[in-house]
């Protein structure tokens, strides 16, 4: 006898316990960690709360700081680079060292920054955080390295830009008021040097003091004061006058060395009639300047009378006697005038005004009459109106950015713009095209749809589409009466075929067809009821029938038009070219009731089908016949919902809790198995007649499973392990339908009890539709009936499972009466369910009605919807069209279609079958799914091939192709063996925002699988292609991006990218009545604000990818790191050499008089001599390469060194060369001297002395 031991019985468990077959041979799997590398690249969009601007004059650039600490600096179009400072504080004010590539900015943490731009990515040098003291106004002097810092307190430091440290020449305001003042002057508002003397020194206090204060005395040489605050001066260039801007509104214009004012104006004031000027607001910033033809231009913004209503911000510009108010559309939060010359002391020639308000950047051209502004290159109005939704095709067809453009050109025709050049044209850029193109469409506030070309690092709008044309004007507002009914919440384009389709907050969907040329079309409208509660929708079917077919433009809905705040526009309207209206989808819903958001939408040219759903179900659009195929209802999709599971409504009246009466007796477990109960509706309506629901293989109790549960036979709707026969569908004439109808109850007892029949009716019908709604049933082994084998045809049904209820069946043609039948008597020999068939509830929800489980307590919504060709039974030879359906609890269900020939699309309906399906379930709420071949690649989506319908007299086929944007499958010839005997041709990826699974099909087998998140969720899960493969990248909720290698699912990175706090901007939070929710209220808010976060970041090809970093600006981010290594070839170049202008030359007479500019020696001033600071007045923080900079700085100084050597050793060299030369020529010389005294020594040798 074998012995007994516990061993045995566990290896027995884990026999019985079917385990996912890996495939025979694994896929080569290319992608490697060193593939990647998470980095941001472009940034494009208006700087978000901007706070502070600056121009250099000579190198032509912008620089904007904004309230989160933001950098943005911009020059000719493709020069634009975006930095951030460390701790995103804002940013104060900015200060360019002109023509020298550093910019100083200072913050509102009283930190001055220096930044380095003479790289493509500005760099911080060093930085000097003030500890005492809050700094208020910089000012820094042309090609002066010393910057004058004005403080709160009313004191002035001055501060040394090379080394960043504090000179010991302090100016403390005690020093430079009167003796006699007994008040805190306020704080520095202004300091400028005097353009004719640069040793005096200008200090604007908040209070009106003004202060002339000569450096090399260190005495205030005169003082003035205006009984008005101040709050900004400009110099006249001669040195002799300024012009100050006040609280009231007021111009004040004073002459050096006079104590009064020679002039005040009040520009925008009327005097009343006590002689008074009116109050006016107050001119924030003023600006003087002068044209070498003698014209002057007061420029100023602010100072319009206070009373005067519908007063816009405004910047005034008075050229000599005349006055121009130019109103803007945003307050004004600066302004610079733009000089051709950078000197102060010659004149200045102004030539334009950029203008940064609180949501765009206006730039003015003062040459022109009129003053009309430049036309803004940037994309700087990406939030023209809010951008509710993004998306995102890198890699996509070439013909399409040529067309868009083309088409938008025709439409965008912009008048009353200056004619001369963007005047911001600093910088270098070359447009270095990266072999593909981009095309972000944005979705907006207003319906408004905008299409962007993104190729080579820019941003250029190519096209905007208006939905708001297709509806009448008087439309009311949505639910939320928050956003606007047309708002746009999901966008799904088809590059191939250019079909567009949209979902808006009004409840709506829109279907759109690219076309060249204008044209005078009608819009199909269909009116479709999704009902959240079944129950409620069959106690109200007589009184209020809702349809689903569609109806032509000119008809209403008079029950719906309190529920359904869009109207859309009747009869023939012209639709201009580009993307045009050919149906429009409107979802009603019961008297006082009001339709949910809808949440997923999807649609397949190739099989010319459009779904979308919401929290209460989905429906299926022939986009071919413009009809509605099926009506879904979410709680009956998979059957396995937990009741628990509802979200809380309100008491029922008495009346309805007896109605359901039986349905409070239901167990969870036969909740859980409930079936689908659907019928089509369609122009050929096909009315379906079936028996139990389908079956459900359970899962095993492993909470890791992904156990198939769906139909395995061939048409059945039974799992091979609920052990009943597979169901074949049936199609019969109608009037095989009402005989069998009318025939009663004795026909339905009398059938096979064996038998599992679907029964299909198929009827012409009218133009107007109906639904048939949907119900829950109970799985059942039942007695049905049979039809005459005559009567049947052999192709796949949609079935109608059985229900427990008294259910009606109506029909909708007008030529058919409505039929009824009972199923009190099939409802019988109810199948017991234990633990083992209910799918796995280690995620579930708690069952308990304690408040900490009431934060668990959602609603399933449909989430995710695929159209794909694939296998959903395991006997499947050849895959089929198939629309697979994702929930936010996790399940997964497929609805498979029998499309007839393409010739026979307009006449022949499309049939669809939810029996025959297949069922998975994961944790978590389903994101995305996708199909990969056995050699894991990308399978390519079926599509249509898009045709000019304006080329009447070419032949015109519609070709359907297969097409992957991703990347290329390679071929399919081999197949992934199975020990089952399957062959298996294909994986479906699925991914939740728990959990991800790669299923093989047609087996159906698990064969991978990962954890994506633990405490934390996934917001978006996309399949990206890289290096010729495909990757499975995330972005969760703790910032964090993930890559996985599929099919495997090998984890390859996890790098913290981008916190969520960073995109909380996008959130709404609404309030809570019942304060009993505000202790789960917050895990609401959380499900909520996440869904709008995914809405506005995209992953697309080539590993790229983008989201909504602020209300205003976009931000593109790359995880190849092949791409982020060329960035820096893409960027352009922002520093470029530029001589620097002459500075004025001195008159003959002004030098002889002494009236010319004085020089001052800064460095003697400020420099050593002077001393240094304290310590506890600033704290010197060096730049993060400053070690790099250290090291290179000596490096460069021993460089210098040596280079100084060796320059020595030559040019010793060189001297001893010549000492050498000269050597020689005195020796050459010195012989010959040597010659002739010998030869002159022989001629007299021999003779006497008198006879020299």
């Amino acid at each position: 006898m074998k012995k007994f031991t516990i061993k045995g019985v566990l290896d027995g468990f884990r026999s019985s316990v079917p385990q996912p077959v890996k495939p025979d041979q694994e896929i080569v799997e290319n992608l490697r960690p060193e593939h990647f590398q998470v980095k941001k690249t472009f940034r494009h969009g208006f700087p978000h709360q901007p706070t502070a601007v600056a121009f250099d004059p000579v190198q032509r650039l912008l620089a904007i700081g904004t309230k989160s600490g933001s950098l943005r600096i911009l020059g000719r179009p493709g020069v634009d680079a975006h930095v951030r400072h460390e701790g995103c504080t804002a940013v104060v004010q900015l200060q360019f060292l002109i023509n020298e590539g550093a910019l100083v900015s200072a913050t509102a943490d009283d930190t001055l920054h220096l930044w380095n731009f003479r790289q493509k990515i500005p760099q911080v040098v060093q930085s000097l955080k003030f500890q005492r003291e809050r700094i208020t106004c910089i000012h820094l002097p042309l090609q002066s390295k010393w910057l004058y810092v004005g403080t709160e307190r009313g004191n002035i430091h001055v501060l040394h830009i090379e080394t960043f440290v504090l000179s010991g020449y302090v100016i403390n305001w005690n020093k430079a008021i009167e003796v006699s003042r007994k008040t805190h002057p306020g704080a520095v508002v202004h300091l400028s040097d005097n353009p004719l003397d640069l040793s005096k020194m200008l200090i604007g206090y908040e209070s009106g003091q003004m202060v002339f204060w000569d450096l090399k005395t260190k005495n205030a040489e005169y003082r003035c004061h205006s009984d008005v605050p101040l709050k900004s001066i400009s110099w006249h260039h001669e040195g002799k006058q300024f012009m100050c801007s006040h609280t009231d509104g007021s111009l004040a214009t004073w002459t050096v060395r006079q104590v009064k004012p020679t002039n005040i104006t009040h520009p925008h004031a009327k005097t009343t009639k006590d002689g008074e000027p009116e109050p006016c607001k107050p001119i924030q910033k003023v600006e003087w300047k002068l044209s070498r033809s003698g014209e002057a231009y007061v420029i100023f913004s602010g100072g319009l009378a206070y009373d005067t209503t519908g007063r816009t911000p405004s910047i005034t510009v008075i050229h000599g006697k005349t006055t121009t108010v130019l109103e803007m559309e945003h307050n004004v939060i600066d302004f610079i005038t733009l000089c051709e010359n950078p000197w102060t002391s010659d004149y200045q020639d102004p030539y334009a005004v950029v203008v940064l308000l609180q949501n765009d950047l206006v730039v003015i051209d003062l040459l022109t009459p009129g003053f009309p502004c430049f036309e803004n290159p940037y994309p700087m109005d990406i939030h023209e109106s809010p951008v509710t939704c993004c998306a995102y095709f890198a890699d996509c067809p070439s013909d399409l950015v040529p067309a868009f453009y083309s088409v938008g050109s025709k439409s965008q025709k912009k008048t009353g713009f200056s004619e001369k050049d963007w005047p911001i044209s600093g910088g270098e850029w070359s447009s270095s095209s990266s072999g593909y193109n981009e095309i972000i469409l944005t979705g907006h506030a207003d319906g408004s749809i905008k299409f962007w070309d993104a190729s080579a690092g820019t941003l250029q709008v190519l096209y905007k589409l208006k939905t708001a044309k297709l509806f009448e004007k008087g439309r009311t507002r949505s639910i939320d009466s928050e956003e606007d009914p047309l708002a746009i919440q999901l966008i799904f384009l088809c590059p191939e075929s250019r079909k567009l389709a949209i979902a808006g907050s009004g409840r709506h969907v829109v279907l759109f067809k690219f076309k060249k040329v204008e044209s005078m079309s009608e819009v199909v409208t269909l009116e479709i009821s999704l009902t959240a509660d079944p129950a409620k929708e069959i106690e109200s079917s007589s009184d209020h029938d809702s349809p689903a077919g569609n109806t032509s433009g000119s008809s209403e809905s008079k029950n719906n038009e309190s529920n359904q705040p869009l109207k859309v526009k009747t009869g023939l309207q012209k639709r201009a070219a580009g993307f045009q209206a050919t149906l429009v989808c409107l979802t009603i819903a019961n008297i006082g009731e009001q339709a949910e958001n809808i949440t997923a939408l999807s649609l397949n040219s190739s099989y010319g089908l459009m779904a979308y759903g919401n929290e209460s179900g989905i429906v299926i659009i022939d986009i071919v016949q413009k009809i509605s195929l099926i009506v879904l209802n979410t709680a009956d999709i998979g059957g396995n919902t937990d009741p628990c599971q509802r979200v809380l409504r309100s008491p029922k009246r008495q009346d309805e809790l007896k109605r359901e009466n039986e349905d409070k007796a239901r167990s969870p477990s036969t909740d859980q198995m409930n079936g689908m109960c659907m019928l089509p509706v369609t122009r050929r309506s096909t009315v379906v007649v079936g028996g139990s629901g389908c079956g459900e293989k359970g899962d095993n109790a492993d909470s890791n499973s992904c156990s198939p549960c769906g139909n395995t036979g061939d048409g059945g709707c039974n799992s091979e392990s609920s052990g009943g026969p597979s169901t074949s569908g049936v199609c019969i004439p109608r009037s095989g339908v009402q005989n069998t109808v009318n025939s009663g109850d004795d026909d339905i007892a009398g059938s096979n009890a064996n038998s599992r029949k679907s029964l299909t009716i198929e009827a012409r019908q009218s133009r107007a539709q109906g639904i048939r709604k949907l119900q829950k049933c109970l799985s059942t082994t039942t007695n049905h009936y049979e039809l005459d084998s005559s009567s049947l045809n052999n192709f796949p049904t949609t079935s109608l499972l059985s229900s427990h209820r008294n259910t009606e069946i109506r029909g909708y043609s007008s030529t058919t009466p409505q039929a009824s039948f009972n199923y009190q008597n099939i409802l019988s020999n109810t199948r017991q369910y234990n633990s083992f068939d209910k799918y796995d509830s280690s995620f579930q929800r708690s069952r308990s009605s304690s408040m900490s489980s009431l934060e668990n307590i959602t609603t399933e919504t449909i989430s995710c919807l695929t159209f794909a060709d694939s296998y959903t039974k395991k006997s499947d030879t050849s895959p089929v069209p198939t629309l697979w359906i994702g929930t936010s609890l996790g399940s997964i269900q497929t609805v498979i279609f029998n499309t007839p020939a393409r010739g026979e699309r307009h006449a022949h309906p499309v049939v669809v079958s939810t029996c025959n399906g297949s069922t998975f379930k994961l944790k978590g709420c389903i994101l995305s799914m996708f199909f990969l071949d056995c050699n894991g690649a990308l399978i390519p989506y079926s599509y249509e091939s898009w045709k000019d319908d304006s080329m009447e007299s070419k032949e015109r086929n519609r070709s359907q192709g297969k097409c992957n944007s991703r990347t290329s499958s390679p071929s399919m010839n081999t197949q992934v063996a199975t020990g089952e005997g399957f062959e298996d041709r294909q994986f479906v990826v699925l991914a939740s925002e728990k959990q991800a699974r790669v299923v093989a099909l047609p087996s159906q087998n698990c064969q991978y699988r990962q954890q994506l998140a633990e405490s934390h969720i996934v917001i978006k899960a996309e399949i990206t292609s890289l290096k010729d493969n495909v990757c499975l990248v995330c972005y969760i909720s703790n910032g964090h991006i993930t890559t996985y290698s599929l099919p495997s699912l090998r984890p390859l990175i996890d790098v913290d990218f981008l916190p969520l706090i960073d995109l909380s901007f996008q959130t709404t939070k609404h309030g809570i009545v019942d304060p009993m929710l505000s202790i789960w209220g917050h895990q609401l808010f959380v499900n909520g604000d996440t869904d709008q976060i995914a809405k506005t970041l995209c992953f697309s090809n080539r590993g790229h990818g983008l989201y909504l970093s602020s209300p205003t600006e976009i931000q593109k981010f790359s995880v190849s790191s092949q791409f982020c290594g060329e960035l820096t070839e893409m960027m352009g170049d922002l520093f470029t050499g530029h001589d620097m202008p002459e500075p004025p030359k001195e008159s003959f007479f002004k030098g002889l008089f002494g009236g010319g500019s004085r020089s001052l020696d800064r460095e003697e001033l400020f420099g050593e001599s002077s001393g240094r600071a304290s310590r506890t007045v600033a704290k010197h923080i060096p730049g993060p390469n400053a070690a790099t900079e250290n090291m290179r700085e000596r490096v460069t100084t021993a460089t210098g060194e040596v280079n100084v050597a060796h320059q020595m050793v030559l040019e010793r060299g060189e001297k001893l060369s010549q000492l050498e030369e000269r050597t020689g020529r005195m020796m050459s010389e010195a012989e010959g001297f040597s010659q002739s005294a010998h030869g002159l020594m022989l001629k007299y040798k021999d003779k006497k002395w008198y006879q020299l």
